[in-house]
């Protein structure tokens, strides 16, 4: 890193654009909400946001896209990061427009776990001691939260629980593929990001794939939504530009700890916005699971 990067002023600007990453992340349910509300299934409205971020993009990225040596790249590898990335932002969407924000956002950090476990089966990674501890961590955060008494295994009962687990795994995944690919710039990455999500909204809209809410037909949406809609867009589209200067001039292991501020601004605007609480049996689990995400940092496990 040059001294460039490593002035004061660099470091502020960088330490803020993961914090607003997080603030973002943190209060992206309550639109969506407001959007569904208004008759827009948190499918669709997904799929148009992303594809609206998606358009911007292309735009700003053209010089680089004409450059670009297509023929060299691991279309492949392309193509599972954008599934991966589909799979964790539509999952992490619908599992708080359906359930508690806090109890999917801290299923959603079990993603250090699933990330230790992906490198060792993908990458040939061994487990370190602190990959252990994250591992053992995380699990019994993962079962004190989801114990009920009377059930035999500690599984996920809710369709927003079983979305908060996946959205985790689909970011680990990502986390790994995006590790193999290096060779892959950060802006045709973003692109495939915003793709994936369309491609994976619409799968999920023609097959059917998960329980999507009664919404109104698009033609007959008020021009508030569809304000709502575009905003978002932009929205996503900036605050992607945002971490990414905010990783790129920051350790992963620095980055992770911003990134949790995710977990306050959740928690506040859950409390404030949609009267949640959590129960102590849940604010015991997502104690550990934290812990495991922050131990995860001294094994370069931990991202966002």
């Amino acid at each position: 890193m040059s001294k460039e990067l490593e002035t004061p002023k660099v470091t502020r600007w960088a330490r803020l654009s993961l914090l607003t990453g997080a603030t973002v992340w943190g209060l992206i349910w309550y639109p969506y909400r407001a959007l569904e509300s208004a008759g827009v299934s948190g499918v669709v409205s997904a799929v148009l946001t992303y594809l609206i971020a998606l358009i911007f993009a292309s735009f700003l990225y053209f010089g680089l896209l004409r450059k670009t040596a297509w023929r060299k790249l691991d279309k492949t590898l392309l193509l599972g990061i954008a599934l991966a990335s589909g799979v964790c932002n539509l999952g992490y969407l619908l599992g708080t427009l359906a359930g508690e924000v806090m109890r999917v956002l801290l299923l959603f950090y079990l993603s250090p776990l699933w990330t230790i476990v992906l490198s060792r089966l993908m990458l040939g990674e061994r487990l370190s001691r602190w990959g252990s501890v994250v591992v053992l961590l995380s699990v019994a955060g993962a079962i004190t939260m989801l114990w009920r008494p009377g059930s035999v295994l500690p599984w996920p009962q809710t369709f927003a629980e079983w979305m908060g687990l996946l959205a985790g795994l689909g970011f680990a995944l990502n986390n790994v593929l995006s590790r193999k690919a290096q060779t892959i710039s950060v802006e045709i990455k973003s692109l495939a990001v915003f793709a994936g999500v369309v491609l994976v909204g619409l799968i999920a809209l023609i097959q059917q794939i998960v329980p999507i809410a009664p919404a109104a037909p698009l033609g007959q949406i008020g021009v508030l939504p569809w304000l709502q809609i575009f905003l978002l867009g932009l929205v996503l589209l900036v605050v992607n530009y945002v971490v990414q200067y905010g990783l790129t001039h920051r350790p992963a292991n620095e980055a992770i700890v911003l990134f949790l501020f995710e977990l306050v601004v959740a928690a506040l605007s859950a409390m404030l916005l949609a009267d949640e609480r959590l129960t102590l049996q849940a604010c015991l689990g997502g104690s550990m699971i934290v812990l495991a995400s922050l131990l995860s940092t001294r094994d370069g496990t931990g991202a966002h």
